[in-house]
C-alpha cells in the first residue's frame, strides 16, 4: 500500500494550484483531479494530474483507492456569480451534485480529512453590518452562494454520521499570484476585479468597468475584503495540519478583516502600473452585495494562520507581473 496521499480536486485551477504548489514543495504526496475546463496543465507542478470530473464516482473511487487517499481538498467548482444567476442549474449540478457524489466516495473509502473551498457568498447581504462572522446568518442571494451552502450542509451532516472531520473555509475576494511568478490566474474571460485590472495594465483589455456606483458605501462602489492567493493557499495547508493534529471540524472565514472599494482598488492598480487606465461606469450586476468583509479572528485562533501578504499594492504588483509573464509565454487550456 502506498503512503497516504492528498487528493486535490480542481488543483489545476487558480486557488487549487497555489495550494498544491505549497503542499508539494513541503514534500506532501498529492494527486490532482481536474477536468481542465478552466484549469491548466502548466499549473500542476507536483504529483500526478488526472483529467476527469469530480462527480465521476467510478473514477474518484479508483483514485481514492489507488493513491491511498486519506485527505481531500475540494476546490472544483463554478464560481462566477452573474453566470450563476443566468444558469442556476449548471451551478447546482457542478457545485452541489458533484460534491455529493464526491462525499459518497469519501465515505465509502474511509477518508479521514476534508477541506472545502466555500465562499462568503453564503452570507448574502448581512442585515446589520458588512462584517461577517462565522455565526452571521447565511442567506445567499445568488445560486452560486446557495450551491456552496448546500455543499457545506452535506459535509457537516456526513461528519456527524462518520469519522470524517472537516474544515470549511469561506473565502472572501482572492487576488494576486505566486510572488515568484511560477503560477497565477490564467482563466479566460475572468471577472475578478484585480485580475481584469492587471490585464488592462498590460494591454489585454481596452476598458475597465465599475459595476454600480450607487451602493450604500463611502464612495458608492462595492467594498470587498481582498486576500492574496498565497495567504489563502496557506490557510488550506494550516487547515490540513490542524485536522491531522486531531482538531475538531470547523467553519472559518478567510480574509484580512478590512475592505477596499472598487475605486480604491483601481486607484492602487493605476498607481502600481504607473499610468491611468480607461474606466467606465455601468449599472450594478445581478447578485452583487454592497459590501462583504471578513471577521477573521477565528481562523487565526483556530489554525494559527498568519497572513504574509496583507498589502493591496503587493497584490496588484504580483498580479501585473503575472500578466506580463503571460504576454511572453501564455498558457493554453
Amino acid at each position: 500500500m502506498p503512503e497516504p496521499s492528498i487528493l486535490i480536486t480542481g488543483g489545476a485551477g487558480y486557488i487549487g494550484s497555489h495550494t498544491a504548489r505549497q503542499l508539494g514543495a513541503a514534500g506532501r504526496r498529492i494527486v490532482t483531479l481536474d477536468n481542465l475546463s478552466t484549469g491548466f496543465r502548466e499549473a500542476v507542478l507536483y504529483g500526478d494530474l488526472i483529467e476527469g470530473d469530480t462527480g465521476d464516482q467510478e473514477l474518484v473511487s479508483h483514485l481514492l483507492r489507488d493513491y491511498n487517499v486519506d485527505t481531500v481538498l475540494h476546490f472544483a467548482a463554478h464560481t462566477i456569480v452573474p453566470e450563476s444567476v443566468e444558469k442556476p442549474l449548471k451551478y447546482y449540478a457542478n457545485n452541489t451534485c458533484n460534491t455529493r457524489n464526491l462525499l459518497e466516495c469519501c465515505a465509502n473509502a474511509g477518508v479521514r480529512h476534508f477541506v472545502f473551498s466555500s465562499t462568503a457568498a453564503v452570507y448574502g447581504i448581512p442585515a446589520d453590518s458588512p462584517v461577517c462572522a462565522e455565526d452571521t446568518p447565511t442567506a445567499p442571494i445568488n445560486p452560486y452562494g446557495s450551491s456552496k451552502l448546500m455543499s457545506e450542509q452535506m459535509i457537516r451532516d456526513l461528519g456527524k454520521a462518520s469519522d470524517m472531520r472537516h474544515v470549511i473555509l469561506r473565502y472572501f475576494n482572492v487576488a494576486g499570484s505566486d510572488p515568484e511568478g511560477r503560477i497565477g490566474q490564467s482563466t479566460k474571460n475572468a471577472t475578478l476585479l484585480i485580475k481584469v485590472a492587471a490585464e488592462a495594465a498590460v494591454g489585454k483589455r481596452d476598458t475597465l468597468y465599475i459595476f454600480g456606483t450607487d451602493f450604500p458605501t463611502p464612495d458608492g462602489t462595492g467594498v470587498r475584503d481582498y486576500i492574496h492567493v498565497e495567504d489563502l493557499a496557506m490557510a488550506h495547508v494550516d487547515a490540513l495540519r490542524y485536522l491531522e493534529g486531531g482538531g475538531d471540524s470547523a467553519t472559518l472565514n478567510v480574509g484580512y478583516g478590512h475592505g477596499y472599494s472598487v475605486r480604491e482598488v483601481l486607484d492602487t492598480v493605476q498607481r502600481v502600473h504607473g499610468a491611468p487606465l480607461r474606466i467606465l461606469e455601468r449599472e450594478r450586476r445581478a447578485g452583487d452585495p454592497p459590501a462583504l468583509i471578513a471577521a477573521a479572528e477565528r481562523i487565526r485562533e483556530t489554525l494559527g494562520w498568519t497572513p504574509r501578504f496583507d498589502d493591496l499594492e503587493a497584490i496588484a504588483a504580483h498580479s501585473i507581473a503575472w500578466e506580463r509573464k503571460q504576454l511572453e509565454s501564455p498558457w493554453t487550456e
